[in-house]
This record gives structure tokens, C-alpha cells and sequence, in this order.
């Protein structure tokens, strides 16, 4: 049976777990080939992932998917240029680009939050996008148009892009820098045919959020900001990816996808 992604090439970074993990194995359920990219190859430790023991591209080859996968320092000039460059000489050209590379320091007021923490959110949460758009874009512009676009950027923002989250600040920065990018992006290469659209997901059971769900406290409090019964998985996110990189989001570009459970609608 034909999936919608059959023939497409996919670069995802941080695909190791979570939600880069869940949306490597989406596309790759639809037919795309998969490029991972991680700064390790096994799933992060304290994740809700089933097969944890199984890299992500191991287990896409197992299901009878083709995938490969490269050490990335997704915040690294010279080693997203070479992410981009080894997928396009082993598969040919790059139609989807995820950037979902991301990380959270701790909770901390601008008051005590260190500058190295600063600088590190910033370089893996909004410098990765701005590398990985900048070399995936380059590629795309070669590319001729199939079903009308020459490729897809996806980029993983955040609700924190679009509001403000307490104790927060470095990881709020960050992803209003990616959501802001999304937009911008989007008006300079519309006119060639390329879609650059972002998903703001909320609280979702990942390694990353783990430490908060497990506190009865801040559960509670994230249950109760949110209109929706229970919280988010990384597989809500894969579908809204799997959306934005398919042609049924022909015309969808500089938009926000907010995956969130209701909890920025009040």
C-alpha cells in the first residue's frame, strides 16, 4: 500500500526520543526514508517510549522502512552543514526538514538564571533552527517542485514561543525566536515554492518533561491549566508533522500549529 510521504527524504534532528523519535517513525510509516540526527544514538534515558532499548533508525529498518543516521551537533555550523550534505549525496535531495533538536536547563527567574544556560538554550533551541532552515533551504532551492513545493521545513517551536511560561525565561527566548523565524522564513521563499510552517506543542509526556509530571504538584497544576482531560504525547506531535509534511498542507506556510490540549486557548 502507497503512503503519502512515498519517495520523500526526511532530515530529522534530536530523532533519537521523544518527539523527534515519534515523528521519525510517522513519516516513516508514510514512506519517507528517514535521516536521523542526534548527539547520541539510543533514546534518552526517563523516556514513555516503547522499544527503548532500539534506535530509532534501527527500528524504522526493522518495520521495512529505510533510514540512516549521523552524529549531529544540531547547534553546530559545520556539522548540520554536513547533515545536509551526507543526506543529499546517499539519498539525492532533502524534501522535509524537522528541526526538533531541543533541550530545558531547569525552572529559574531571570534573577538566577545563569548565562551559560542562556547560551546553551539559545544555541540548541533557536540556532539549531536557523542552521538547519539555512543548509535544508539551500538544498530545497535546487530541488525542482514535486506536487508544487520544493520541500518542507517544520520546525519545532513550542507554547512557550507563544506565551509567557513561568520560570522560563532562556526557553521562552528561544522559541519565540523559532516561532518568529517560522514566519519570516516563510515570506522570503513562498515565491519558490518552499512551505516553512512551525507546531507549538504544550505539555506532553516526554524525558524532558518528566521531572514535572512526577511532582503531584505541577501535575496538577498543568492538568488544571488545560481544557482538555489529560495531557499530550509525542505522537500528537508526529501527526501534526505528518500533516505539515504531506500535500495536504499544500498551502499552509508561516503557520503556527498549536498542539496544546486547549491550554493557551483561555
Amino acid at each position: 500500500m502507497s503512503g503519502r510521504l512515498d519517495g520523500k527524504v526526511a532530515v530529522i534532528t534530536g530523532s533519537s526520543s521523544g518527539n523527534g523519535r515519534a515523528i521519525a517513525l510517522a513519516l516513516a510509516a508514510e514512506g519517507a526514508t528517514i535521516v536521523c540526527s542526534d548527539i547520541q544514538r539510543e533514546p534518552r534515558a526517563g523516556g514513555y517510549e516503547t522499544d527503548s532499548t532500539v534506535s530509532t533508525d534501527e527500528l524504522i529498518t526493522a518495520n521495512g522502512g529505510t533510514s540512516s543516521y549521523f552524529d549531529t551537533d544540531a547547534g553546530d555550523y559545520s556539522s548540520m552543514e554536513a547533515l545536509i550534505s551526507s543526506a543529499v549525496a546517499r539519498y539525492g535531495r532533502v524534501d522535509i526538514m524537522v528541526n526538533n533538536a531541543g533541550i530545558f536547563t531547569k525552572l529559574n527567574t531571570i534573577v538566577d538564571e545563569t548565562e551559560d544556560e542562556f547560551d546553551l538554550t539559545m544555541r540548541v533551541n533557536a540556532k539549531s533552527v536557523w542552521l538547519g532552515s539555512k543548509f535544508a533551504i539551500r538544498q530545497m532551492q535546487t530541488q525542482e517542485p514535486i506536487n508544487g513545493s520544493r520541500g518542507r521545513v517544520i520546525n519545532i517551536a513550542s507554547i512557550g514561543g507563544l506565551v509567557g511560561l513561568a520560570a522560563e525565561p532562556a526557553y521562552c527566548a528561544a522559541k519565540g525566536a523559532v516561532v518568529n523565524l517560522t514566519r519570516q522564513l516563510a515570506v522570503d521563499f513562498g515565491p519558490e515554492r518552499i512551505n516553512v510552517n512551525a507546531i507549538c506543542p504544550g505539555f506532553l509526556s516526554t524525558a524532558m518533561v518528566r521531572p514535572f509530571l512526577e511532582d503531584p504538584e505541577v501535575n496538577k497544576a498543568l492538568h488544571d491549566k488545560s481544557p482538555w482531560p489529560e495531557l499530550g504525547t509525542a505522537e500528537d506531535v508526529a501527526n501534526a508533522a505528518l500533516f505539515l509534511a504531506s500535500n495536504d498542507a499544500r498551502w499552509a506556510t508561516g503557520s503556527l500549529l498549536t498542539i496544546d490540549g486547549g491550554y493557551t486557548a483561555p
